[in-house]
């Protein structure tokens, strides 16, 4: 790979302000980068660093409504970059919509923007009348304009993004997540975690983890765990993570085998993916899915809805159960997972088979490489 300069915006990080699938996803990114170039990862935090060969640079914003916080930690990056921008950077690359008017200053550079969802995705379009949506909406539409070359994590966000903002098919590239897998395969006591959470270790247990918000679709799944009851009793549900729907969730509870624990740490995350016998992901959109890559990690069979990157990525009944995003299949698919512990474990070997193949960081990272060379040195008409 040629030496580049390159710098990243991403409003958050593993390592300063964390708050779901972009940090993992921009981090490992550039921390694989930053083997052949140089890279500045511009986010919110306090101070700066270097931590596994990325500069990380901190803004921090004053707490206000997310439009405001975001224009502020904008303005904020847009002098922070400036004093690193000597000599220039070779490319600006930006996650996501949160630094728009950083993008919209050095519009005349060379910028690339990976969409990892879209504001539509993220509501399903049912907010349409919310203003902070239409403002979402309209700024995610002015940085595809402005981008010389756009990442997106799956064919179907591309799609996505053709349809919504008609954005040209040539200007999009397709680069999924990728992952390291033995980041997430931890050997645990499954019968000590379950203890802890009051679940007997002969108990299956059935694990969510992600935003508890519309796309994730928790709610599907506490509609589908009657149905699993009814077939099989001593099935039990953890939802682990936090959003809007956590109280509700928890209202809904009361009087079921499930428990909503709200935020958990990184290791309680790897510990309850390591313990658990099923992941459920019920997502009503889901541009790539995070969640599924680590649950594969973890040698786990997965039972997700049909849709966007899940719908992809996975193999139905040979690495997962694909399911509309419906109560009834989604307890049909974890019912029948259960009742089949040899169809369950051949289906977590498979995706662990299927990450070390098809989503390890050096391939993701040499496919990046390639598009920041498209954009940097076009092809002669």
């Amino acid at each position: 790979m040629e030496s580049l300069k390159i710098a990243y915006f991403a409003w958050e990080s593993l390592y300063t302000k964390k708050v779901g699938g972009l940090a993992p996803a921009a981090t490992y990114m550039a921390e694989h980068l930053a083997q052949h170039y140089e890279v500045h990862y511009f986010t919110r935090g306090d101070g700066d660093f270097i931590k596994n060969g990325v500069h990380f640079h901190c803004v921090s914003p004053a707490d206000a409504d997310i439009l405001s916080h975001c224009r502020q930690m904008s303005e904020d990056a847009t002098r922070r970059f400036l004093e690193y921008d000597d000599p220039p950077f070779d490319l600006l690359h930006f996650h996501d919509w949160h630094f728009y008017q950083t993008l919209r200053t050095f519009h005349d550079r060379i910028c690339v923007l990976t969409f990892h969802s879209t504001e539509y995705g993220r509501n399903g379009g049912s907010f349409g009348e919310w203003f902070e949506f239409k403002e979402i909406s309209a700024i995610e539409k002015a940085s595809a304009d402005i981008a010389r070359a756009i990442i997106t994590v799956s064919k179907v966000t591309k799609v996505e993004l053709m349809w919504l903002y008609d954005v040209p098919e040539h200007k999009i590239c397709i680069i999924p997540n990728g992952i390291d897998p033995d980041l997430y395969r931890i050997e645990v006591h499954a019968r000590d975690v379950k203890k802890r959470y009051g679940i007997h270790h002969l108990a299956p247990l059935v694990l969510f983890v992600g935003r508890l918000s519309w796309q994730k679709g928790p709610d599907i799944l506490m509609d589908a765990v009657p149905h699993v009851l009814a077939r099989r009793e001593d099935v039990q549900f953890i939802l682990a993570g936090t959003g809007e729907m956590l109280e509700m969730l928890r209202e809904r509870a009361r009087n079921l085998p499930v428990q909503c624990i709200g935020y958990v740490s990184d290791r309680e995350h790897l510990e309850l993916l390591n313990a658990a016998d099923l992941i459920c992901i019920p997502s009503r959109n889901e541009p790539f899915g995070l969640v599924l890559t680590e649950a594969w990690s973890a040698e786990k069979g997965v039972v997700a809805s049909d849709v966007g990157g899940l719908s992809m990525n996975i193999e139905n009944l040979i690495d997962g159960i694909k399911v509309p995003p419906v109560a009834e299949p989604l307890a049909w698919g974890i019912s029948y997972s259960l009742n089949n512990p040899e169809f369950l474990r051949s289906m977590g070997i498979a995706g662990r088979r299927k990450v070390e193949e098809q989503f390890n960081w050096e391939g993701i990272a040499e496919k990046m490489h390639h598009a920041y060379i498209r954009v940097l040195r076009p092809p002669l008409c």
